[in-house]
């Protein structure tokens, strides 16, 4: 019988968290866990030490050693979270996204299917609704608008079409604004939380596009995880998608705020022009509440409590800046500092 499980992006965020609940849970209490990360945005440090816990540094994108680690270790269940999320920045990187957000994961079902894993939990993103669809439900037909949102789709796409033509099993999980412990507090283009945390710690402004009037349903990445992991043990979530985050929008600029409280400064705020993105995005749970039972809902003041509180141990990161733009045209300026080159 296969003995393991692969979590692809299990040294970044939301991976390292699916990471230790799985270690935690006792139906997976004799499988041992292989995380493979190229560690472009996650740390080896986010990792938990344990015996059955096994560290591959490689990317998704190389379907050699994929094919390896499915080929030697003989996974029962995948966990796919790795992915570049950085959902604005997509536009400009449309290349990169789709190499390591779509192709990745196609190569990640090709060896599913080959080695015939049981169950093939996929984390998409509530990108793939587009704007006008709140509250968004997964009965809505996805209108994505950005190669981030349209790379995830795909993927839900081919996942169905892999399950109707070879019988893999799957369960898709569109979380929406996740914050929390292991956020990398350097990446400037995504996570919102963590860009406000790491400048407030750096006594800098924080950045806001058009008037901060954004509205998003900020989820603390522990609600997550019950609904994850068990969902290769739930018969009824086979071969589904849900919702799963908070319910209860908030504004940019509240959240501004309620982060500023969280280090006790002052709202030092840095208005920036609007950018290309959704205005209004929340979600609807009634699904994933129905399947896996009501969730956990940490309040936005206790998970900002929670993820400052790990945040000024970590201390502050430096943001670096993403080397491989393709398209410079309409990029914001905050995006552009720092690039030392652009195409011709």
């Amino acid at each position: 019988m296969k003995n393991s499980i692969l979590v692809t992006g299990g040294a970044g965020f939301l991976g390292a968290h699916v990471t230790r609940a799985l270690l935690e849970d006792s139906r997976c209490s004799a499988l041992s866990l292989v995380v493979l990360d190229d560690l472009s945005g996650g740390f080896r440090e986010n990792l938990p030490q344990s015996s059955r816990l096994e560290f591959v540094q490689g990317s998704v994108t190389d379907h050699q050693l994929v094919d390896r680690l499915f080929r030697e270790c003989e996974f029962r269940y995948v966990y796919h979270l790795a992915a570049y999320a950085a959902e604005g920045l997509s536009h400009f990187i449309r290349r990169f996204n789709y190499t390591n957000n779509l192709i990745g994961s196609v190569n990640l079902i090709n060896a599913a299917i080959r080695h015939r894993a049981e169950h093939f939990v996929f984390t998409s993103s509530i990108a793939v609704y587009g704007s006008g669809q709140v509250p968004m439900v997964e009965t809505a037909v996805p209108e994505p608008e950005d190669p981030y949102g349209i790379a995830k789709f795909a993927v839900e796409q081919d996942l169905k079409a892999a399950h109707e033509q070879f019988g893999l099993n799957y369960t898709i999980f569109r979380p929406h604004n996740v914050y929390g412990e292991y956020q990398n507090l350097g990446d400037k283009y995504r996570n919102v939380v963590g860009i406000f945390m790491n400048r407030i710690m750096q006594n800098q402004a924080l950045p806001v596009f058009g008037d901060g009037q954004q509205l998003r349903a900020f989820s603390y990445v522990g609600d997550l995880m019950h609904p994850m992991v068990t969902a290769p043990f739930e018969k009824r979530a086979c071969c589904q998608v849900f919702n799963v985050g908070a319910s209860t929008p908030v504004s940019v600029l509240d959240l501004a705020t309620a982060v500023c409280h969280q280090f006790g400064v002052e709202p030092n705020l840095q208005f920036l022009p609007q950018r290309n993105e959704v205005k209004v995005a929340w979600a609807d749970h009634s699904k994933c509440h129905e399947v896996f039972g009501q969730q956990p809902a940490t309040t936005l003041e206790e998970g900002l409590k929670r993820m400052a509180a790990w945040a000024r141990q970590t201390g502050a990161r430096s943001s670096s800046t993403f080397g491989e733009i393709e398209l410079y045209e309409g990029l914001p300026a905050s995006w552009r500092e720092s690039q030392t080159s652009q195409p011709s």
